[in-house]
C-alpha cells in the first residue's frame, strides 16, 4: 500500500472546499490577491509561517489540523499538545473541576474531540447504571456507552430519536474536520440496533431530550455544551463539557431528592 501525502497547497484547497468558499471569499477573508493564494494551492509559490496561520484562521482550521499545515509548509508546529493533568495546564483543569462541581446534582461529562470521557460529576453515573462493565474499561467511549445494546440504549425511552440526531451530529463533524477516526466510530455507531429517526418539533419542544428510565422513574434531560473560547494548546481546544440540564421539574426534583439523602 501507498500513502498519499498531500502538499501544502492541496491541503489549503482541501480545506477551502470544505468551508464551501470560493478563492476570491478566502482570498478576501486572509486579504491576499486570488492570484496569490491560486499560486500557493497550486504550489507556484510557497507561503511563510505567518501566511499559513493567516489561512488556517480564514479557514477556522482546529488547532490540531494547523499543526499539521505547518508541518506539510516545512515549519514547525506552534501548537503544542499536552495532557490534562500537565502543570501547564493547571487553569484549565481547575476551571473544568469548578463546572463539573458547581453543575451538581445535574450530571456532567469532559470529553475530548474522539468522544472519550475524560472526567465527570457524582450525579454522572446516575446515567452508566447497569450498563456492561466491559464499556466501563478505559478509555470510555460516551456515544459507545450510550447507543451500544449492552450499554445505555437499553433505558432509553426514545432511542431511535436519540440515534437520529447524534449520528446526524457526528456526520455533520466528519464533513468539517474528515476525522477517519470519527468515521469509524460513526460507522460503528449505524450498525448497532434500535433505528434511526428525525425529530420533529412539537408544542413545547425546544430540543432533543434524552429520555432515560430509571429506578427514580423516567427522567428527561436537555444537552448543552461548552467549549474553551481562544484555545492554543491543542488539548484544551478539543475539550468539551456536557451538561444535563433537567428538561422538566420532576427530573430536577428527583436528582434534589438524591444528592439531598
Amino acid at each position: 500500500m501507498t500513502t498519499t501525502v498531500l502538499t501544502i497547497g492541496e491541503r489549503l484547497r482541501d480545506w477551502r472546499r470544505k468551508r464551501r468558499l470560493s478563492q476570491l471569499d478566502l482570498a478576501c477573508e486572509a486579504e491576499i490577491s486570488t492570484r496569490h493564494l491560486s499560486f500557493l494551492e497550486t504550489g507556484r509559490a510557497a507561503p511563510s509561517r505567518d501566511m499559513v496561520l493567516r489561512l488556517a484562521e480564514g479557514l477556522g482550521v482546529p488547532l490540531r489540523e494547523r499543526n499539521a499545515l505547518l508541518l506539510a509548509a516545512g515549519f514547525a508546529p506552534v501548537f503544542p499538545e499536552r495532557s490534562l493533568d500537565d502543570p501547564g495546564l493547571d487553569a484549565a483543569r481547575i476551571a473544568v473541576e469548578a463546572v463539573l462541581a458547581a453543575h451538581m446534582p445535574f450530571p456532567a461529562l469532559v470529553i475530548d474531540r474522539r468522544w472519550t470521557i475524560l472526567a465527570s460529576n457524582a450525579s454522572a453515573n446516575l446515567l452508566m447504571a447497569g450498563v456492561d462493565p466491559r464499556l466501563l474499561e478505559p478509555p470510555v467511549n460516551v456515544l459507545r456507552l450510550s447507543l451500544h445494546p449492552d450499554g445505555v440504549a437499553p433505558r432509553i425511552a426514545n432511542l431511535a430519536e436519540l440515534r437520529g440526531h447524534t449520528l446526524s451530529r457526528l456526520r455533520r463533524e466528519l464533513a468539517d474536520n474528515g476525522d477517519a477516526g470519527l468515521a469509524d466510530l460513526i460507522r460503528e455507531l449505524a450498525a448497532y440496533p434500535g433505528g434511526e429517526t428525525y425529530p420533529r418539533g412539537g408544542e413545547g419542544m425546544i430540543a432533543v431530550p434524552l429520555r432515560l428510565q430509571t429506578p427514580l422513574g423516567e427522567l428527561s434531560f436537555l444537552t448543552t455544551t461548552m467549549t474553551f473560547s481562544g484555545a492554543l494548546d491543542v488539548t484544551v481546544s478539543e475539550l468539551t463539557i456536557e451538561t444535563f440540564l433537567p428538561a422538566n421539574p420532576a427530573t430536577a426534583a428527583a436528582l434534589r431528592s438524591v444528592a439531598a439523602g
